[in-house]
């Protein structure tokens, strides 16, 4: 019976006390701070946007307590759109909903007068969509 017993803690002795699984322990362990790290960094991400809040954009008719915007009023209405002729979003204005919809209208209705450019013209010939020439723009030669 001691025999057995001894035999047992011989068996377990070698399995029981495993340096290698030690090892791989400890060489885990900086991975597991790795990603520690890693989840703090991002914590400190979030807090730092959050800290970093932007004011909100007051809305230029509020401020100068302009209650109608009329579509003669070209000046007025330039500061709504961009230097492509597009209308400017709220989040770029930081008009409220009625005032975008009332400027929308303006800029909608001085474009059909004319007033305003419906798309800006770019002197440059470059962007979106142009071409440097097509086969049809050159003039006709004939083959003498």
């Amino acid at each position: 019976m001691a025999d057995e017993t001894l035999k047992e803690t011989e068996e377990r002795e070698p399995a029981a006390a495993p340096a290698p699984s030690d090892d791989v322990a400890a060489s885990s362990a900086p991975v597991d701070d790795e990603e520690d790290k890693s989840s703090e960094d991002k914590r400190e991400a979030i807090a730092s946007r959050t800290r970093q809040r932007r004011r909100r954009k007051m809305s230029f008719l509020s401020q100068n307590k302009i209650r109608v915007v009329d579509y003669k009023d070209v000046a007025l209405l330039k500061r709504f759109i961009n230097d492509e002729g597009k209308i400017l979003s709220r989040r770029q204005t930081g008009c409220t909903a009625k005032e975008q919809r009332m400027v929308a209208r303006a800029i909608r209705r001085a474009r059909e007068m004319a007033l305003l450019p419906f798309v800006a013209l770019d002197s440059s010939g470059g962007g979106r969509g142009s071409r440097s020439r097509s086969p049809y723009d050159a003039p006709f030669t004939s083959g003498e």
